[in-house]
């Protein structure tokens, strides 16, 4: 068994991550982190803060927040926030929302803030954040209606309401970032990071 500083834990419930990790080969446990996100970010925004740094902030949290019942694990924090027009998105609560995040969205630049953060003890040993713009295109209200009935309510998941990895690539007419960022996790990065580290193999 790895020493328990070389066992990654992903302080995440976010399907996507997980999986994202388990396909590059990367052994982890997952240990969502139970943080209230919603205080996090007004608090946030009522100092003006970028919308960049409410992400950096939420993913460091969750990572401490683990970190301190965890010691010795190495712990990934993650989190990803989506502006457009210097007005910060959130999940759709429903179908309704998506609906209306959609039509908010469209035929606009949106930009999505992913950070990540791996500490352990309490220590942040690395952290990246990125950003990636996605173009999204005129939709008809047909189309919004036929491709909110085909995701389902997986779709409530994403704060864009959108699944690069599926029909939700259908949104938009130009994409300038990295895939895995937009999915959440800077993946190449992190790899890196980790082999460097002796947690995975060179």
């Amino acid at each position: 068994m790895n020493p328990e500083h070389l066992r990654l834990v992903l302080a995440s419930a976010s399907a996507v991550r997980t999986r994202l990790l388990t396909s590059a080969g990367v052994p982890h446990i997952v240990a969502p982190a139970h943080v209230d996100e919603g205080s996090v970010r007004d608090a946030l925004l009522a100092e003006k803060a970028p919308h960049s740094a409410i992400a950096e902030t939420l993913a460091e949290l969750k990572a401490q927040r683990i970190s301190l019942e965890r010691g010795g694990a190495t712990v990934l924090g993650a989190d990803q926030v989506l502006s457009c027009e210097n007005v910060l998105f959130e999940k759709p609560a429903s179908k309704d929302h998506v609906r209306e995040h959609l039509r908010a969205l469209m035929g606009k630049p949106h930009t999505l803030h992913t950070s990540v953060c791996l500490v352990r003890d309490g220590i942040v040993l690395w952290h990246r954040s990125t950003q990636a713009v996605l173009h999204m295109r005129t939709l008809s209200d047909g189309f919004i209606t036929g491709y909110v009935d085909a995701v389902g309510d997986v779709v409530c998941q994403s704060v864009g309401a959108y699944q690069l990895e599926g029909v939700g690539v259908q949104l938009f007419s130009r994409i300038e970032g990295d895939f895995f960022d937009i999915l959440g996790l800077p993946l190449l990065p992190l790899l890196e990071f980790l082999r460097d580290n002796n947690m995975l193999e060179q």
